[in-house]
């Protein structure tokens, strides 16, 4: 199991991977930002509430925050669609549609032709 996991390591890049990381980390805090400064606002808006984070219900002695979960779920799907769209520019980037197969030159045709004819000769002599 050792040999797998240093075979995994070194097939990628760890420079690129740490640099993912960072990226995926800040960007993770941006939108949590936007979550939090610009979406629960708005959404708060309709709710009556001043921060969904607020928003809780309690059973028995047992606190559900809701709006938490709110506020993760929604970070969720900005990160989600982010990502979904990132994967559509890279794959239309990197997966260029084949080239449809080059026409047939002259000669091609011709020789085909002659082939075609030697075939039907060949057949009506039998």
């Amino acid at each position: 199991m050792l040999k797998e996991f240093r075979d995994f390591i070194s097939r990628g890049n760890m420079i690129d991977l740490a640099v993912g990381v960072i990226i995926g980390g800040a960007f993770t805090s941006l939108v949590k930002s936007l979550t939090t400064n610009l979406i629960s606002p708005l959404l708060s808006l309709f709710m009556g509430k001043s921060n969904l984070d607020s928003i809780y219900f309690t059973l028995l002695s047992a606190k559900f925050t809701v709006g938490t979960f709110i506020s993760d779920v929604i970070n969720f799907i900005i990160m989600a669609f982010v990502v979904f769209i990132l994967v559509k520019i890279i794959n239309r980037v990197t997966h260029r549609a084949e080239p449809a197969p080059a026409a047939p030159s002259p000669e091609e045709t011709y020789l085909k032709e002659i082939r075609d004819l030697l075939q039907a000769q060949k057949q009506s002599n039998q």
